[in-house]
């Protein structure tokens, strides 16, 4: 029993420091996320196209910043500020919603699973802060917009996405269907950029206008604008 305790220990232990370990090796490979390996385990379609975040449509991500998170460049991975008001408009430690950042958000879709849980923010906290720590604000980015999930049938990343919904390249998108793309981001299995409702429409307006007028929101990106041609990944 003690030998077997002490294995479950050492696996437990393993599964906890595998996400911190691998942290370092995404400055340079680009990763995939835990639902698209779930997916692709249970045999389902996964559509997603690596591209740099420098090859994507200048407004795609300074628009995501805006309607996601918009003090990306000032918070170190979790937004303590954004955390304590949602407290303080919160009734009971359950009602709490948002406060959730960009980089929480890609440790999440990186190590973690979805749902509401307090175990799960317990781990998703301290994986923020050590992406912030160890990866450039650009990559994670990078990272975030090739991984989020933006269709209702395997759609992975910007690319992907946008080729769902507008037949087109994501470098090749405008400001108004930056914004469409942005809006469905909390729902993409009921939203829709290329057949967009009223309220979609309406979040796409804010978010285009919130951009417009807000483009020291990316300042700590420093994009370029140079030529490169999207990388797929096999799963």
């Amino acid at each position: 029993m003690r030998r077997l305790l002490r294995l479950v220990v050492l696996v437990g232990l393993g599964v906890l420091l595998l996400p911190y370990l691998l942290t370092p090796v995404y400055l340079l490979l680009n990763p995939v996320s835990t639902p698209m390996l779930w997916r692709w385990a249970t045999g389902q379609r996964v559509a997603r196209s690596f591209v740099p975040i420098d090859a994507m449509a200048a407004s795609l991500p300074l628009t995501v910043l805006t309607a996601e998170d918009a003090r990306f460049c000032r918070h170190i991975g979790v937004d303590w500020k954004e955390i304590s008001d949602a407290m303080e408009n919160a009734d009971e430690l359950g009602d709490i919603r948002g406060a959730s950042t960009i980089t929480q958000q890609t440790a999440k879709n990186l190590f973690l699973w979805g749902g509401r849980s307090f175990v799960r923010k317990a781990l998703e906290f301290p994986l923020a802060l050590w992406i912030d720590l160890i990866l450039p604000k650009k990559r994670i980015l990078e990272i975030y917009l090739n991984i989020a999930e933006w269709g209702p049938a395997g759609e992975f990343g910007a690319e992907a996405g946008a080729r769902r919904a507008f037949g087109k390249s994501v470098r090749e998108l405008s400001s108004r269907e930056a914004a469409l793309m942005a809006a469905i981001l909390p729902n993409p299995l009921r939203r829709s950029a290329g057949q967009p409702r009223a309220g979609v429409q309406r979040l796409a307006g804010i978010y285009q206008s919130r951009a417009a007028n807000s483009p020291a929101v990316g300042a700590c990106l420093h994009l370029r604008r140079t030529p490169s041609v999207s990388r797929s990944i096999p799963l």
